[in-house]
């Protein structure tokens, strides 16, 4: 049984924080599978150029996507940079929760 982690009300800066590093966490995954769709519809259609007009539109939106994703990472990642203390709290519970 896995136990849910308590947060005071008081730690709201650190729960935010928790929050922010587990979607970038996540939203990093999503980018990476997104990489591989795109990838693998370029070598379904053998077109490899995004300006070529035979370029699949499947791939094409997935490459937005992830471009979008990407933008929302960097944005979360500001946002960590404005608590470096609780982002290095948190960075440590997680190393400790995975061993």
């Amino acid at each position: 049984m896995k136990h849910q982690r308590y947060f005071d009300p008081s730690d709201s800066p650190l729960r935010e924080v928790s929050q922010i590093a587990t979607l970038i966490g996540d939203l990093d995954r999503r980018v990476r599978i997104l990489e591989c769709d795109a990838v693998i519809e370029e070598q379904r259609a053998r077109v490899f150029d995004p300006r070529d007009p035979a370029y699949p539109v499947l791939a094409r939106s997935l490459v937005a996507r992830r471009e979008n994703i990407m933008n929302t990472i960097t944005a979360l990642e500001r946002r960590l940079a404005d608590h470096p203390d609780q982002a290095e709290l948190v960075r440590l519970m997680a190393m400790a929760n995975n061993s």
